[in-house]
């Protein structure tokens, strides 16, 4: 028996009024699963995102939510998107996932202090409670913001770009704490990244998104030698290296999701 659907996409035309960008996108995001959105900058992944999400309404089709209400939905923003010219710690920081929760000004309780300290140390973050934010690392950054989308008690953990500029130890390190979360925690996960190679050998399902296609399956029937060639139009050769699914194109990698890492 599956599990019950979030959101669910049926023929949905994705876009803005004078633009589309993605049609006849069919996507369940059902709960458990674990949710990878790959595809290079410019490609639609981030209006799939917002769909999913509520905020970008579809052209056409249906967007459903099957439980008669939307899911809370934890967001972890690129942390580069953040103005860190205020001198917040990280508590403070975290403190703010309880906002649309508890209301601005209401005085946290003791479930709210609770859920605070639970969220900062299921996120490894205890020693660095009342160091200011802007003074982190980007490893710590990342993990005092998924605390804050913890702390609002999510249904649903998104993640935008997480591992965006890292270091290959700071990836691998906070993609452990993402699937440890999914795993361990129980959440529904969905993750955005434009590396092919970072969700698959976590995500349960995959939509690649290229040049306004959006092809979604189980991660075994999308990582496929077939599909990926048919996809990117470059061959692809899809193998296992200590237990590890691995994926090498043979053509140009350039701003391809199938590309190797940047590195700071």
């Amino acid at each position: 028996m599956s599990n019950p659907a979030f959101v669910e996409l049926r023929q949905a035309k994705l876009g803005y009024p004078h633009h589309t960008v993605l049609e006849s996108v069919d996507l369940t995001l059902s709960e458990g699963d674990f949710l990878g959105i790959v595809g290079p900058n410019g490609a639609g992944k981030t209006t799939l995102l917002r769909t999913l999400l509520g905020s970008l309404p579809i052209l056409s089709g249906e967007r459903r939510l099957p439980r008669g209400g939307a899911p809370r939905f934890g967001y972890v923003p690129q942390r580069q998107l953040l103005d860190t010219i205020y001198p917040y710690t990280v508590q403070e920081v975290v403190a703010m996932g309880r906002y649309p929760r508890k209301g601005l000004l209401k005085r946290f309780d003791s479930t709210d202090r609770d859920r605070l300290t639970w969220a900062i140390a299921r996120a490894g973050i205890e020693e660095l409670r009342d160091r200011p934010f802007r003074d982190l690392s980007g490893g710590q950054k990342q993990r005092t913001l998924i605390a804050r989308a913890l702390a609002s008690e999510p249904e649903i953990l998104v993640l935008d770009e997480p591992t965006a500029g890292m270091d290959l130890l700071s990836s691998k390190l906070l993609m452990d704490l993402v699937t440890n979360l999914h795993d361990e925690g129980h959440l529904t996960v969905v993750l955005v990244t434009h590396l092919l190679g970072e969700v698959a050998n976590c995500a349960h399902s995959i939509a690649l998104v290229e040049q306004g296609r959006c092809v979604v399956g189980d991660t075994e029937r999308i990582l496929t030698s077939e599909t990926l060639t048919a996809m990117y139009g470059v061959p692809v050769a899809v193998g296992t290296v200590a237990g590890q699914r691995v994926i090498v194109p043979q053509g140009s990698r350039d701003e391809s999701p199938l590309g190797d890492r940047p590195h700071d």
